[in-house]
């Protein structure tokens, strides 16, 4: 009888995720600002990008610096590649200046480039070298790949933490939470680094077991969404 009660026990099912329920997100470019963001605690803002067709020049796509002066700001840099000239460095810094000078309250940049596991060493490098070159007193943050704990070489992830001061962990392409989530994130405790994971709007989700516990754990960020765009 114990058996066939076992046997008949189904598996949770996974949970939707709600923006109203957490204090942190990522605000794409094309997304309107939503309510949420008025009690926002952090908000990742999609400033500009380095695109593969030229790695000279920063590509602007917010405008106005964002006015939420309750949240902590994080101007985020979409990076298709990472051979940057001088060129691109200097129009971020001054992209920083301005941000600045219009009241945001900045907190750091963090950078969005999906490295190759097998490459972190060489990102760790170009990390390493904007870090130098970022104002004083400014945080340094890169989003993460699930990958990268699950297979990452050790001595490459241990190098990233003497470097950037936070990874978030990306646990979605698109709109939809990628399947299998829970066996990578079961090796995230390997990053030995102050880390957040990233869920989409409207997303399955179900936190893995011990995630809560784990020491380097700092949160979720909730990736918004456009208008109606939530999965179903």
């Amino acid at each position: 009888m114990l058996l066939l009660a076992a046997c008949g026990q189904s598996t949770p099912e996974k949970e939707r995720v709600s923006a109203a329920g957490h204090d942190a997100f990522f605000l794409w470019a094309g997304v309107k600002p939503s309510p949420v963001l008025d009690t926002a605690k952090s908000v990742y803002v999609l400033a500009g990008e380095v695109r593969a067709g030229d790695n000279s020049r920063f590509v602007p796509l917010r405008p106005q610096p964002p006015r939420a002066r309750h949240a902590e700001v994080w101007l985020v840099l979409r990076v298709e590649r990472i051979d940057w000239t001088p060129q691109v460095t200097a129009q971020l810094l001054r992209e920083i200046a301005r941000w600045q000078a219009a009241g945001a309250n900045l907190r750091g940049v963090q950078v969005d480039f999906d490295s190759a596991t097998l490459h972190l060493d060489r990102y760790a490098d170009f990390l390493q070298q904007l870090r130098g070159d970022l104002p004083r007193g400014m945080r340094l943050s890169i989003t993460g790949l699930m990958d990268w704990s699950a297979h990452g070489d050790p001595a490459a992830l241990a190098r990233l933490g003497t470097i950037v001061d936070e990874i978030v962990v990306q646990t979605y392409q698109g709109r939809t939470t990628i399947p299998g989530y829970e066996s990578y994130l079961a090796s995230l405790s390997r990053l030995c680094l102050p880390y957040k994971v990233a869920l989409v709007d409207g997303g399955e989700w179900r936190a893995p077991r011990g995630l809560a516990s784990d020491p380097h754990f700092k949160g979720y960020v909730v990736f918004l969404l456009p208008d109606g765009g939530r999965p179903g």
